[in-house]
């Protein structure tokens, strides 16, 4: 008994604490915002749900960290024939009768197993760190050998086609940016990032003119251009513009959590809930959001820089793409200067199967700060 308890505060001290209050304070946070929403009713699509859904996922997320945190990550690495084909079958089955839709969305991109609905791509997301950082780790330096970078590309590229054919292009850009971060992580050759920026602008070029289609491309053109921005005032543009509106609306303090005189917002909840941080807590709201948000980019950073070996620090970087690509886009739509992608704030959007993927992840990295040295394991330490 006496043994256990030492290894549970052995485990407990090894906690990266710091990561996981910053995580916490993001997830009060956000049940917080979601839960005024509710109260303010804004919008008929804020419902009891979103806050409550919140908390239990937050809940199970933060029991998830705790015990991938426990999980020595070389070992994770090594059963990725687990749970990689696991989560990939689920991403199949959107392509059945069983993919869903939600009002508003252009994808199918929700999985109904009896009374639960989620979304797979984010439980692959976590699959396809592992899985990456794994294949990156093995190959080592022979990553710039052209068979090993082909099979490598290879690897990237298949979620990445799934989840575009599936119909959700934010998910399937997080997809490529982790590709792209953790393979220049890895210590991709200069000769194929030069081969790949000279291949951006004829690939930027097809994909213009012959695979997007036109509502994705109003959804670049209203950005700039007034003559696509006036005829979509109530259509494509309409989202970013109420957003906008209600961002700039609660000016520098807010108009508070409660009481307040709102903007409607659609999808408020999710993609958009910047704009309320800005209506009700005001510009010191929004940056005091961009600082937590960094803290835990940075942090995660931190955790990666002092990784033992190369599968942790891949690991964390793959991380750390997620939370920083996902805090950029969602606040550069807010802003207008991306278009509208779907794609949530971390850890304080509502949505259930988001949250329970973060910290599934956040355990990843703390298993890397946990599990530093090949002396200490969760339930025993080695002699030396």
């Amino acid at each position: 008994m006496k043994r256990v308890l030492g290894s549970v505060f052995e485990y407990i001290k090894r906690l990266d604490k710091i990561l996981l209050l910053l995580c916490i304070a993001a997830s009060v946070f956000s049940v917080v915002l979601l839960y005024t929403l509710y109260l303010n009713n804004i919008s008929d699509y804020v419902q009891a749900r979103h806050y409550q859904t919140q908390i239990i996922a937050s809940a199970l997320g933060l029991g998830a960290a705790f015990v991938i945190a426990a999980i020595d990550y070389k070992f994770i690495s090594k059963i990725w024939f687990v749970y990689a084909p696991v989560c990939l079958i689920f991403v199949l089955l959107l392509f059945t009768s069983l993919g869903q839709g939600v009002e508003g969305a252009d994808d199918i991109g929700w999985l109904k197993l009896g009374p639960v609905s989620f979304q797979p791509s984010e439980l692959l997301k976590v699959a396809f760190i592992m899985t990456f950082a794994t294949h990156l780790s093995k190959v080592g330096k022979k990553m710039n050998q052209l068979p090993h970078f082909v099979l490598l590309c290879v690897h990237g590229l298949v979620p990445t086609l799934i989840i575009a054919k599936q119909g959700d292009d934010g998910s399937a850009l997080v997809f490529l940016f982790i590709f792209i971060a953790m393979m220049f992580a890895a210590g991709l050759s200069w000769k194929y990032i030069l081969a790949g920026a000279i291949a951006v602008p004829p690939i930027v070029y097809v994909m213009w003119n012959y695979v997007m289609q036109p509502h994705q491309k109003k959804r670049f053109l209203v950005l700039f251009d007034p003559e696509v921005q006036a005829t979509e005032m109530l259509g494509i543009y309409n989202q970013q513009r109420l957003g906008k509106i209600a961002l700039g609306s609660g000016q520098l303090t807010g108009k508070g959590l409660l009481g307040g005189s709102y903007t409607y917002v659609s999808e408020i909840q999710t993609d958009f809930i910047f704009s309320y941080i800005g209506m009700t807590l005001g510009f010191i709201g929004c940056v005091a959001t961009v600082v937590l948000l960094l803290a835990i980019c940075v942090k995660i950073l931190s955790v990666a820089s002092g990784a033992k070996d190369q599968l942790g620090k891949l690991i964390c970087i793959g991380v750390f793409t997620v939370v920083a690509f996902h805090s950029v886009v969602n606040i550069g739509m807010v802003l207008c200067v991306v278009p509208v992608i779907g794609i949530p704030l971390p850890f304080i959007s509502a949505g259930g199967t988001s949250v329970l993927s973060l910290y599934a992840m956040i355990g990843l990295v703390m298993s890397v700060f946990a599990h530093d040295t090949r002396k200490y394991h969760m339930f025993y330490t080695e002699k030396d």
